[in-house]
């Protein structure tokens, strides 16, 4: 298949990115078909790492000194050919080297220009901070915030060497583009966008910043009890790793198995899978006949219930999560992990083995289903890399051979770009409203948990039409739905019906007739059973693009690509637990809840925006695609790769790890911890900085006791203030909680993208009854396009009579459907219940 197929053919991209975010956001790019040049400072690139092989594939690089009129006269010229743009320097850099983006787009109205900050440029303390990785982590929450685990360990703060703000960053950014580039087809108008590396970073992480006061007890977990009674009776946090297992749930934890390898179970909020579990694993009968529960009705109120437990809810009560992990151990040590692989992937319930990430990139799945791909590079031969993070089904066999990354000259740079560039775009018109990219496109939901929701809730902000279709009767438990809900369901109308049922079915054909989009987190299997494949779409509506999602898909079917998983488990089979607990007995899930999902959830807005430039251009209706598999590729994009000749893969990992080295690492200053961010190349800055004057004349293995010691003399705040007066990345540790409250507003209908870096809306009339404080959707900050600010999540099934009339359904008809439980207007009396 020729590259020529691809949604992106035909589109020039000029990447001016340096470390990871802009050039993994010209990577994607260029996956998807764009015509991309690198352009690199005269000394090559500013970090040295075999992961710039992965970044820089399918594209043309040159060495351009921006320094000089020659070199900003030979950059106007790539960008005079140029459809997209990509930087991610401090604000203003580009500007004052003779790049300024608004400026270029007063006379290229269609230029789509892309910048990734570390901070918000309009940020007044942090823009101009030297904003390393590590930097924008500890400023952000992520080393403080690192989970339950860590909190009850007394591991805190501690150091995770996933590059999560610029995997959300690169993300966001790419999709905001994509977006940007398919709304360019009506308008002709192209966009500035800025999308900063800390709000990127925040809105990964939403599903850990929700606050909501007066929370039910029922929603507590084991770990958030002991934490809570600790920290009432002045008890240290000191549980050692092996006493921790015993505040796990039951379904969420990892096993030992025969062959001495863990297996990780994530079973626990739906009705069946924990059920399934339990039968496969001969505990069922037993555990029921001792009085394990299963309530038909578990929305209502928990003092409404015929026992203290039901299978199928999280977090279990203690007694009964000790009783059946306690016979769980038993039976997973009958088998080794890759038996229990297959039984629970063809039992279709969720589980995998823990694995490392060398194994992973080998792994016979990742290789058959193109999660993996080889790439011949020029420096370091045949490489194994991450495929691509999305894709449209037609045409995803052709991203599984990019080209290696070639040098070029200018010219060359050049001739590319203008034989590629193809311009077929309306007239640009005077805008006299902002409109969002997504103004008009009609969206039917049908996804749960956290990817495939938070996907269409960020298409939602851009003007897109939501229409959120769940079962008559729900499948997951309440914590599962409306507290993850309340982030993932603004501004969605929420239907609820059997469509299993005739009547169902007939309202559900309905719906898909009156869409552009349908998005589904679903295997194969379910796709072609609900009679959304390519035929069975084709003859409900020929012109609708089907967006899935899954745990193990690729751009080919592979031996894992029916089983069904979560985030969590993702993350065990890809390397990440076993990183961030350090060892086969000590796994640990990365503590963020939704560290790959909301990155999945962008790349399915990716690929729906891909789909729609497609048919907006071609009249060719896609199917797009990601998975979660495929994103764990970019969550650890500095170490996921291979090659004849690599050194051990032994970066950073476990509990002691506190950074990658000396100069990026967490230290205790007199008074609380900081990270210093730097490189080798900022050595002779620290000739300047008092009391670290001698560190440039140390040896590599002597600078850790140096810096521990001289941190530890002095507050941190002396220490960030001289070592950014040095232009030397350093920052506070700060925490989730911390950012929250001091960057919280009553909610006033704006979407936060004028408040800096961060920002919250507290909202005491949510209807919920509670009074719930949430983060604003400000991580993408388009000049021309809108965002809108999204109404609170309304109660499943509020909307439920207002759609099927708007779909010529009337009153006594909708009556009727509801007397035989086809469609149904709430779940509960409460909204959150009790």
């Amino acid at each position: 298949m020729q590259r020529s197929s691809l949604p992106l053919s035909g589109i020039t991209v000029v990447d001016f990115g340096q470390y990871i975010a802009g050039p993994a956001v010209a990577m994607i790019l260029g996956d998807l078909g764009a015509s991309v040049v690198h352009i690199d400072p005269p000394a090559g690139p500013l970090w040295d790492s075999p992961a710039n092989a992965t970044l820089n594939r399918n594209k043309l690089s040159l060495c351009v000194d921006l320094k000089t009129p020659q070199g900003v006269a030979q950059a106007r010229e790539l960008v005079e050919q140029a459809d997209i743009v990509v930087e991610n320097f401090r604000p203003g850099v580009m500007a004052r080297l003779g790049l300024d983006f608004a400026a270029l787009h007063e006379g290229h109205p269609e230029l789509i220009t892309v910048s990734i900050p570390g901070f918000a440029s309009n940020d007044e303390l942090r823009r101009d901070w030297r904003a390393f990785e590590s930097v924008i982590a500890a400023t952000s929450g992520v080393f403080t915030d690192m989970g339950l685990n860590r909190v009850l360990m007394g591991v805190n703060p501690c150091f995770s060497p996933l590059p999560l703000a610029s995997a959300y960053g690169t993300m966001l950014a790419a999709s905001a583009a994509v977006l940007a580039l398919q709304a360019r087809e009506t308008t002709g108008i192209g966009d500035q966008i800025e999308v900063p590396l800390a709000s990127a970073v925040m809105e990964g992480l939403s599903y850990n910043s929700i606050k909501i006061e007066d929370y039910p007890l029922r929603y507590q977990t084991q770990r958030e009890r002991e934490i809570e009674r600790r920290r009432k009776e002045g008890l240290p946090m000191s549980v050692s790793y092996e006493a921790l297992q015993d505040f796990l749930d039951p379904f969420y934890r990892s096993y030992m198995c025969k062959d001495g390898r863990m297996f990780y179970v994530v079973c626990p909020s739906h009705r069946h899978h924990a059920k399934r579990c339990l039968q496969t694993l001969g505990l069922y009968d037993e555990l029921i006949a001792e009085g394990l529960a299963e309530e038909p009705d578990t929305y209502l109120p928990a003092a409404e219930w015929s026992s203290d437990v039901s299978l199928g809810v999280y977090p279990l009560p203690k007694h009964w999560a000790d009783k059946i992990a306690d016979r769980m151990k038993d039976v997973f040590l009958t088998r080794t992990a890759k038996e229990w692989e297959r039984i629970f992937g063809k039992g279709q319930f969720p589980g995998a083995p823990q694995r490392w990430l060398q194994e992973w990139i080998s792994d016979d799945h990742a290789e058959t289903a193109g999660l993996m791909v080889e790439v011949d590079d020029p420096v370091y031969g045949r490489m194994i890399q991450p495929g691509p993070m999305a894709w449209l089904q037609e045409s995803g066999e052709a991203m599984l051979t990019p080209a290696p990354r070639k040098t070029v000259s200018f010219e060359e740079a050049l001739d590319s770009l203008s034989a590629q560039r193809t311009r077929r775009l309306p007239r640009a018109s005077a805008q006299t409203e902002q409109k969002g990219w997504l103004e008009g496109v009609r969206v039917l939901d049908l996804c749960n948990v956290i990817a495939g929701p938070h996907s269409v809730a960020y298409l939602a902000r851009f003007g897109a039409e939501v229409i959120k279709l769940d079962p008559a009767t729900p499948l997951y438990d309440c914590w599962n739905t409306v507290i993850f809900g309340m982030t993932h369901m603004r501004g969605k109308r929420s239907v609820l019906a059997n469509i299993a049922s005739p009547e169902g079915r007939a309202l559900f054909e309905e719906l898909v007739r009156s869409v552009d989009v349908i998005v589904w987190n679903a295997t194969d299997r379910q796709v072609k059973s609900m009679g959304l494949d390519s035929k069975g779409l084709e003859a409900l509506n020929p012109n609708a693009i089907f967006c899935q999602l899954d745990c193990f898909g690729g751009v080919r079917r592979g031996p894992r690509t029916e089983y069904l998983g979560y985030d969590d488990l993702v993350q065990a089979a890809t390397g990440i637990m076993l990183r961030f607990g350090g060892a086969m007995e000590t796994p640990e899930e990365h503590a963020h809840v939704g560290t790959i999902d909301v990155m999945c959830g962008f790349g399915a807005a990716l690929g729906i925006g891909a789909a729609l430039f497609q048919k907006r251009r071609t009249g060719r209706i896609g199917r797009p695609r990601t998975s979660l598999s495929a994103l764990s590729g970019l969550a650890q994009i500095p170490f996921c790769y291979d090659f004849i000749g690599r050194g051990p893969f032994d970066e950073p990992t476990g509990r002691a790890a506190m950074g990658t080295n000396a100069l990026n690492h967490l230290y205790k200053a007199a008074d609380r911890w900081m990270v210093l961010g730097a490189s080798e190349a900022d050595l002779p800055r620290f000739l300047i900085v008092e009391g670290l004057e001698g560190l440039a004349t140390l040896a590599p293995e002597e600078r850790d006791a140096f810096l521990t010691k001289a941190f530890g003399k002095e507050d941190a705040a002396t220490w960030i203030g001289r070592l950014r007066a040095a232009d030397i990345g350093a920052a506070i540790c700060s925490s989730i909680e911390a950012i929250r409250a001091s960057n919280c507003r009553p909610a006033d209908g704006s979407a936060g993208t004028d408040r800096g870096s961060f920002a919250f809306s507290r909202y005491a009339d949510h209807p919920s009854g509670h009074t719930v404080t949430l983060l604003d959707p400000l991580a993408v900050r388009p000049r021309s396009g809108k965002v809108r600010h999204l109404p609170s999540a309304e109660k499943y099934g509020s909307s439920t009579r207002q759609v099927l009339k708007s779909l010529g359904y009337g009153d006594a008809a909708i009556d009727q459907l509801k007397a035989t439980s086809v469609v149904s207007d709430s779940w509960s009396r409460e909204y959150l219940p009790s």
